[in-house]
């Protein structure tokens, strides 16, 4: 039997998943979370062997929650399913530890070989996401600049482009101001920008700011 925790915060999201995994024998739904802090709580008490996290969470993002869970418990298997584009997020959650990344679009048979694969430890890599990384193997103009940047420097990112001050994320992430400073200064260099109002910018035009 695989248990599994669905971690979305909208119920009939979660519901459409306890019902696709009802039909499936060996598919158990033993626990559900509708935020960040949640989900941390299900990964620590090791209630699942598979974990479905949302990108978008009330209290913290999933991205967020991932690296935290990665951190602590970095062999449990974690799927996200996410309303964003592969192209959007999902080299950089595959680099930060997710086993798989699909949209909540798919169909619900690859969702269940999706959750049979990364349950052995695998890595669950759909169609458009091999296609995506592919394309970072060219380094050519068309490979989204945000991908290549590591998964903490992706996070700083984000926050900054969110309006974060850098005293603001230290707090939250629980660095230092220097070392947030420093993770700035990298994002800025790889990603060819100048200020904070580039990065906001550059997050509006692909979409990255929930």
């Amino acid at each position: 039997m695989i248990r599994i925790a669905v971690c979305d915060d909208h119920q009939i999201v979660r519901a459409g998943f306890r019902q696709i995994f009802s039909e499936v024998s060996d598919f158990e739904v033993v626990a559900e979370a509708t935020t960040g802090r949640e989900a941390l709580d299900i990964a620590r008490r090791d209630a699942c062997d598979v974990m479905l996290l949302d990108i978008s969470m009330p209290d913290q993002s999933g991205i967020d929650t991932l690296r935290t869970i990665k951190q602590g418990q970095p062999n449990l298997p974690i799927l996200i399913l996410s309303g964003y584009p592969a192209q959007q997020y999902a080299v950089n959650l595959l680099k930060m530890g997710a086993n798989g990344y699909l949209n909540k679009e798919c169909d619900a048979e690859e969702l269940i070989k999706a959750i049979r694969t990364v349950s052995t430890g695998r890595r669950y890599v759909s169609a458009d996401v091999g296609e995506i990384l592919a394309q970072g193997f060219d380094h050519n103009a068309e490979t989204a600049l945000h991908t290549e940047l590591s998964d903490r420097e992706f996070q700083v990112f984000l926050r900054l482009a969110k309006g974060e001050s850098v005293s603001d994320i230290a707090v939250t992430l629980s660095l230092s101001v220097k070392t947030v400073s420093t993770y700035r200064t990298r994002v800025m260099e790889k990603m060819n920008l100048q200020s904070n109002c580039d990065l906001t910018y550059y997050a509006m035009k692909n979409n990255l700011l929930e």
